[in-house]
């Protein structure tokens, strides 16, 4: 396998709930679900039923045709959100390309050919392939593989003066995160988000949210951009949508999709009928407002946890995030506390600056968030032993 991830030493077997087994049988509590994609968990037996139930009828099938469950979850996504129409890919960064090719096919029709300015944030992460790439706020990220594609411009995070400085006439479209994920779980104030709403509409722009971490229960409603007031033109969606079967979507107000023809996109594996019916039934569970209600009153007991623990360990610098998208800013290296909370049996992941996540599936309890706090603290007092026996 190619060295494009640094990974610990032992082999992942199978999960169960939220944990994880290695081949030799040790146990890990996952707050990392698969980067915020298994929101069921492991093994979960209702997913496995609607993956069996498919399989046994149709795995694939032309996007030339139209499929039942296609449809199914198209009208799901409709009925939940803003949209009227939805465009299906495999993933997220699928999803943000189709999105700069949306905006700039609509900005061709209802504007000019010479408009296709996107402004992007400073911290964001949108991907990996070189549309997704370039529109990333972040050049570590673009090192030894330029050039770019162009056409991007690059504003500060909750800042809209920063924002209003950089729009133009070219401007066709804001792409925004309503909580930077990768970029180290920064969460979009109210202001921010509704100004940038009323900026796009003074100028004639498309407000396109990318929701593919932040998205589908992870931050308390259904959507992150139902806590904010406001409605997108277009967003992008993928990670929990499927459960780990890969799926990515571009939902978007008829506005856009009136311009979109035969030809201009497409995909080959995109929306197939086994991904679509498995995401139907899953989407179906995230939007109860039971189950949302659940995931919110967890929120409020991690961050309870972890604001008590912060005023106890002088290396927890802050807590931020909303609902169980949750970043940890230290004063020692995260990556030495990742390993080490490895070692102790559970799992987290590094973010942007110096910041661990914590990712939980969303069905964690919270007897589970005890365990991992109880962990954490446990990790944090060994590491800030040892440095302050350095110093």
């Amino acid at each position: 396998m190619l060295g494009t991830y640094s990974r610990p030493g032992f082999v992942i077997s199978h999960g169960n709930g939220v944990y994880l087994y290695d081949t030799d049988g040790k146990k890990y509590l996952d707050f990392v679900s698969g980067i915020a994609v298994n929101a069921f968990g492991y093994n979960d037996k209702q997913t496995q039923k609607a993956l069996l139930e498919q399989s046994q009828r149709l795995w694939h099938c032309s996007n030339l045709y139209y499929t039942e469950p296609q449809v199914q979850l198209a009208e799901l996504l409709v009925k939940k959100t803003f949209a009227d129409k939805v465009f299906f890919c495999n993933s997220g960064t699928e999803a943000i390309e189709a999105a700069i090719k949306f905006a700039r096919k609509w900005a061709s029709a209802t504007r000019s050919k010479e408009d296709f300015q996107i402004i992007t944030l400073n911290r964001s992460f949108h991907g990996r392939t070189y549309g997704a790439l370039a529109a990333t706020g972040q050049p570590k990220f673009w090192e030894n593989f330029g050039p770019m594609l162009t056409g991007f411009e690059f504003a500060d995070f909750n800042d809209l003066e920063s924002v209003k400085k950089r729009i133009s006439d070219k401007t066709v479209a804001v792409l925004v995160e309503p909580v930077q994920g990768e970029g180290g779980v920064y969460p979009a104030t109210q202001e921010f988000l509704q100004g940038l709403r009323e900026l796009c509409e003074e100028n004639n722009c498309l407000l396109i949210l990318d929701e593919i971490q932040c998205g589908f229960g992870r931050t308390g409603t259904f959507c992150a951009y139902e806590q904010y007031g406001i409605l997108p033109d277009m967003m992008t969606v993928a990670k929990p949508i499927a459960g780990g079967l890969p799926l990515g979507a571009v939902l978007m107000n008829d506005n856009i999709a009136s311009h979109i023809k035969p030809g201009d996109h497409g995909t080959t594996f995109g929306g197939g009928p086994l991904v679509t019916f498995v995401a139907h039934d899953i989407l179906k569970r995230i939007s109860r407002q039971s189950f949302l209600d659940s995931v919110k009153e967890k929120s409020d007991y991690i961050f309870a946890q972890l604001n008590e623990l912060q005023g106890k360990i002088p290396d927890i610098v802050s807590v931020r995030g909303k609902g169980l998208m949750i970043g940890i800013e230290l004063s020692v290296d995260p990556q030495t506390v990742i390993n080490k909370c490895i070692a102790d049996g559970l799992l987290i992941c590094k973010t942007g600056g110096n910041a661990v996540r914590f990712l939980p599936p969303l069905i964690v309890e919270k007897k589970h968030i005890d365990e991992a706090v109880k962990k954490f603290t446990n990790v944090l007092n060994k590491v800030g032993k040892k440095d302050a026996e350095k110093s």
